[in-house]
């Protein structure tokens, strides 16, 4: 190989290692070689396992005319013969090559060199370089076959590039769909008539564009809420972004939402995107809204007004399409009567009101949640509980959940990690719902009075799960049916009411 094909191999490997677009590289691949060969017109075909056709991937010298023709002939012609035989062929006068007398011919008589692309010991392609006849074509097979196997090698790079992209658009799909899934509004717990009512309203302004206020206590689920609304919404496929105005502190609320321009302040060594760029088409979440300081609530302001801003430090105005959700537990009115929160942000707010009701006020919901989070943590913890009892269910259902729903959700979570049955006792409880001080219902108790409580509840347990059969449930309790037919006489238990 001689000095000016090896800078030419050098020049390849540049090219190959630019792997951001391989198919791009190939055009200046074959473009570079007319700089360092006479090459007059050369292309590349690959072959499609899928239809067992050879396509050109990239051509250097054809008329539109020439591209088509070759197109639509190649599997006719010397290209296709090259590719089955994986040899060589070189055709020493293209104008007497009849397979390929559709392509425009020169003054001059040409030759054709045409080498099989060939990657892990399999033809992947051809590789075709047609010179002046008066070359000595033979010559330059040695070094056109060092660029068939580069070419192979591109194709592997974009092979994997294409594949990682498909990999990360299905994982991608499969995320959003999951998403969907998880925000469906059936995914929403609750059949009490305060649930019946969020359930509409979500339901009525998810499809629109509309700003949604949300309104509730602590941990009563607003951001699940914000995240149905979007994700049964026209913007479902565009970014869902989420800000805690709470979380940030006040210096830095400003450069979050909006951005800033490189050299904004001390440390903006680059320019950043602000949250209302990043959630461009689709929705952005402000959650405790309540907390976001007058000076920017004066920016947010203008933004939901013009629909438009400026990076911190920069003069450019910015264009946004972005659908406002924001939720506090705090009292708005009550903030605008002391001046820490303006009243004209909040009417801008206001105009789609979504109230959650607190744990308490919805208590026929609680056995379905606590239902619900047993699957859930079960599946996490790799357990096996098929119920929570009775005197649990009445634990959960006589407190009143100062922490809603969160709080109910972590004491099953609890649950489910120190039971060691596979029924959730009231002993397996958070201690707060068990201590008698949180519902003011303080008591003196004995030893013998709580031990029969407790073993009252145990023969409950079992008759409930058998079904009131009294045989059964004494085998459960590892006791005799005899003595079982003496606590339950003792406890005054009516077996046949587990009957049904």
């Amino acid at each position: 190989m001689n000095k000016n094909q090896l800078e030419a191999i050098a020049k390849i490997l540049e090219i190959i290692n630019d792997s951001s677009h391989p198919k791009g590289n190939f055009s200046a691949l074959l473009e570079m070689l007319s700089e360092y060969l006479p090459v007059l017109r050369s292309f590349v075909f690959v072959h499609q396992p899928e239809t067992d056709k050879l396509v050109p991937y990239s051509v250097f010298g054809l008329s539109v005319t020439d591209f088509r023709r070759l197109e639509s002939k190649a599997e006719k012609t010397v290209i296709r013969k090259v590719f089955e035989s994986a040899e060589n062929i070189v055709v020493d006068k293209l104008s007497l090559e009849t397979s390929l007398d559709f392509l425009k011919k020169f003054d001059f008589e040409t030759s054709l060199v045409v080498i099989p692309v060939i990657l892990e010991k399999k033809v992947v392609g051809v590789f075709a370089v047609e010179f002046p006849a008066k070359e000595n074509c033979e010559s330059q097979i040695p070094f056109l076959t060092v660029v068939a196997s580069l070419i192979a090698q591109t194709f592997k790079i974009e092979n994997a590039i294409s594949n990682e992209s498909r990999k990360l658009a299905d994982e991608n799909l499969h995320l959003r769909q999951e998403l969907r899934e998880k925000y469906d509004f059936g995914q929403i717990i609750g059949n009490s008539s305060p649930m019946r009512q969020v359930y509409d309203q979500v339901s009525q302004v998810a499809r629109s564009n509309t700003t949604v206020l949300l309104r509730g206590e602590s941990g009563t689920g607003k951001e699940m809420i914000a995240h149905s609304i979007h994700y049964n919404s026209l913007r479902s496929k565009k970014p869902f972004i989420k800000v805690n105005c709470a979380a940030l502190p006040e210096t830095l609320i400003e450069s979050e939402l909006f951005g800033y321009e490189r050299g904004a302040f001390t440390g903006a060594d680059r320019r950043k995107k602000g949250r209302f760029e990043m959630a461009e088409g689709g929705t952005l979440f402000l959650d405790e809204i309540g907390d976001l300081p007058p000076q920017t609530q004066i920016k947010l302001l203008r933004v939901i007004q013009e629909r438009e801003f400026e990076r911190l430090g920069g003069t450019e105005t910015i264009k946004v399409n972005v659908r406002l959700i924001t939720a506090t537990n705090r009292n708005l009115e009550a903030l605008i009567a002391e001046g820490k929160f303006r009243e004209d942000l909040f009417y801008r707010l206001n105009v789609f009101t979504i109230f959650l009701p607190p744990l308490r006020e919805r208590k026929s919901d609680i056995l379905l949640l606590a239902e619900h989070f047993l699957t859930k943590y079960e599946q996490e913890h790799s357990k096996k509980i098929k119920r929570i009892s009775t005197p649990a269910i009445d634990m959960l259902t006589s407190y009143h959940f100062p922490g809603n729903v969160r709080e109910l959700e972590n004491a099953i979570e609890r649950a489910v990690l120190v039971c060691d049955s596979n029924v959730v006792h009231g002993h397996h409880l958070p201690p707060t719902l068990q201590t008698a001080e949180v519902s003011g219902t303080v008591t003196q108790i004995s030893l013998t009075t709580a031990v029969e409580a407790f073993e009252r509840d145990l023969i409950q347990d079992a008759l409930k799960t058998t079904r009131g059969n009294v045989a059964k449930a004494a085998k459960m309790l590892d006791s005799t049916e005899r003595i079982l037919g003496y606590k339950i006489k003792k406890y005054d238990i009516k077996p046949n009411r587990f009957k049904k």
